[in-house]
């Protein structure tokens, strides 16, 4: 302890960290784009509901706003949406709009003019995915009809003339990352069926625009393609999982030649939840900017003819898979443990970089900021498992013995978790409660065969995972046994409230927006979801899934929980926490269930998420006995 340090109770050391900062910051930047010296991408405003606006970075380097309220540029496409708008060059920008998901042209110093029909005309239409291409916005279309059924396909539609959209390719269930040759006669794009999900087995398929005919170039049912990129008018650029990795590769479109450009034991992408990310860009010179690593990925630039791929000495740890660039300059989204998510561009020469936006305007001193140990922790029968530990962090204030923790459980569960500076992390790690963020077996950055361990075992594997994450920080001394709380939102609610049901491990579980019964998930929740849990748990079966899920084990629960939903959540219905909620007060159990109206999947309004955040700090001091 330091002379100017004084010693207080774990969580309830004095930050300067609020919940009210923590609910304004975090401006979800994303999607880039770049031409020469100006920029495009998206961020949301928390303190305006959570839309999504438009920004503009200049030849003169000033920012502008270039969707005012009530406009939101957010697409729902699959629900996660993700890339909702596309650069005119020389005529603005093309955008879907939050409210009737349409499509819409933002010309300078107008009104958006809509150029997709009314919904009255219609209804169901939504759109993502956007590329433009000789006069017309190339994309996905999602279309949802009147019986409950939903149908994908990608279509072009004219800029201006008021033209139908003309549907290109229809058949499959889901489509992505449409892109055409440099001569304008293919069309490459993603597809896939139910019930796979684009990590589990994808095909890259072409069709040729003057026929129509269409040919498969790569993938099948149990290999990822992704983001495919044209090298020239008749080679592509992919991301493939076939060697057990997202490696980069390139392949003919008449031959189906396929050649590993840099095959390593390393991802070059992550799983396609969002539509529109580009984990990789082709440059001028030939070279390709990639990102690539185990867990959090680095930038580099790779010479696809030799295979040689060079880091980029930039001052970040970890990139979204959201890269930029016109041929000549590259921007992306990179982050580290005290560096918020930022806009950059990078000089893919020298590795300058010069920051456009962050993410937080304003940071607390640093030495409020916990930096992570990125450590290894061995589960059940042996299981190497990645997690980020993050120890309490506050200038000022020491405590006596081993402190608090949280277990933080990320989504998907097919995602992950990653050393980005996060102001949750540090709103809990400042007042004295240390947080462990856990890679469980399934999560992505670590290959197909740890994504796989999740295969048939989810409410298993993950919570074993979970369990020894918060027995191991008891072991090493780090943490005090007694005061060990889980927390985790959508998948991560899930596991929360699975390892509750099956282990007294944890002094209290936080779940939000978390999934508690299998076959009402299944009966309502979205289409792109829809048979996710076939893989994994199994087909449906009543006996599995009831011994599975934590509806079904709700009398194992001894610990106080807390449950925060969103009433207008499309993926995990707010059925799923009120019927945990009632179970657990049906035996007595300590249970405060929260919602939000509102709110969907992923709180937004900074009203929300600083009471949410106020609710769950009392919480802990509650079960920690601060």
């Amino acid at each position: 302890m330091s002379p100017e340090q004084v010693t207080l109770p774990y969580a309830t050391w004095p930050s300067p960290i609020s919940t009210t900062g923590v609910a304004r910051s975090g401006l979800r930047l994303g999607f880039p784009t770049v031409l020469g010296e100006e920029a495009w991408w998206t961020e949301d405003r928390p303190a305006e509901g959570g839309r999504t606006t438009i920004m503009h970075r200049g030849t003169d380097g000033t920012h502008h706003e270039l969707l005012s309220a009530p406009w939101s540029a957010r697409t729902r496409v699959h629900e996660y949406g993700g890339r909702s708008y596309v650069v005119v060059p020389g005529d603005g920008v093309v955008f879907a709009n939050l409210a009737d998901q349409r499509l819409y042209l933002l010309l300078p110093g107008v009104e958006p003019e809509p150029i997709t029909p009314e919904p009255g005309l219609e209804a169901g239409l939504r759109y993502a995915d956007m590329v433009f291409h000789d006069g017309q916005v190339w994309c996905v279309r999602e279309r949802h009809h009147d019986n409950g059924k939903v149908s994908r396909s990608i279509v072009s539609i004219p800029l201006h003339g008021g033209a139908e959209p003309r549907e290109r390719v229809s058949g499959s269930d889901f489509y992505a990352c449409p892109t055409i040759s440099p001569d304008g006669e293919h069309l490459a794009y993603i597809c896939w069926n139910h019930p796979r999900m684009p990590w589990n087995g994808t095909e890259l398929r072409i069709t040729k625009l003057a026929d129509g005919a269409s040919w498969t170039v790569s993938g099948g049912s149990t290999e990822s393609v992704l983001a495919p990129q044209w090298r020239d008018d008749r080679r592509l650029y992919l991301i493939s999982d076939r060697s057990g990795w997202w490696n980069l590769y390139q392949v003919g479109i008449y031959d189906a030649s396929l050649r590993a450009l840099c095959p390593v034991e390393e991802e070059f992408s992550g799983p396609l939840w969002q539509l529109g990310g580009r984990p990789y860009q082709v440059l001028a010179d030939g070279r390709v900017a990639v990102l690539h690593g185990q867990g959090d990925l680095r930038l580099g630039v790779l010479d696809p003819d030799s295979g040689v791929l060079t880091d980029l000495e930039v001052p970040y740890d970890g990139w979204d898979q959201a890269l930029a660039s016109d041929g000549h300059v590259l921007t992306g989204i990179g982050y580290g443990p005290s560096a918020p998510r930022s806009i950059v561009r990078v000089d893919t020469v020298t590795g300058r970089v010069h920051e456009l936006r962050r993410d937080v305007d304003e940071l607390p001193d640093i030495a409020y900021l916990p930096l992570p140990e990125i450590v290894r922790i061995e589960s059940r029968f042996g299981r190497d498992v990645h997690a980020f530990v993050y120890p309490p962090s506050n200038p000022g204030v020491t405590g006596d013995g081993a402190p608090p923790y949280v277990v933080f459980v990320h989504g998907g569960p097919t995602g992950r978790a990653t050393s980005a500076l996060d102001l949750e992390k540090a709103f809990f790690t400042s007042r004295g409660i240390g947080v462990l963020d856990v890679n469980y077996g399934g999560s992505t950055g670590y290959g197909r065969a740890y994504r796989d361990r999740l295969r048939g075992q989810w409410g298993v594997v993950d919570v074993e995972d979970s369990i020894a994450a918060a027995e191991w920080l008891a072991a090493q001394g780090l943490a005090d046994p007694e005061r060990i709380a889980i927390r985790g939102g959508s998948a991560g609610g899930w596991t929360v409230m699975a390892a509750c049901c099956v282990s007294d491990t944890f002094a209290g579980g936080v779940s939000y927006y978390g999934v508690s019964s299998l076959s009402s998930f299944i009966a309502t929740t979205h289409d792109f979801e829809s048979r996710y849990i076939e893989w994994l748990v199994g087909p449906e079966d009543s006996a599995l899934y009831g011994a599975r899920e934590p509806l079904g084990q709700a009398a194992g629960v001894s610990c106080p929980m807390l449950l925060l939903q969103g009433l207008s959540d499309p993926v995990v219905p707010p059925a799923q926490s009120q019927a945990f909620a009632d179970a657990l007060a049906e035996r007595g159990v300590s249970c405060t269930y929260l919602t939000f109206e509102g709110e969907a999947h992923g709180f937004r309004r900074a009203e929300t998420r600083s009471a949410a955040l106020a609710t769950e700090l009392a919480f802990y001091q509650q079960i920690f006995r601060a």
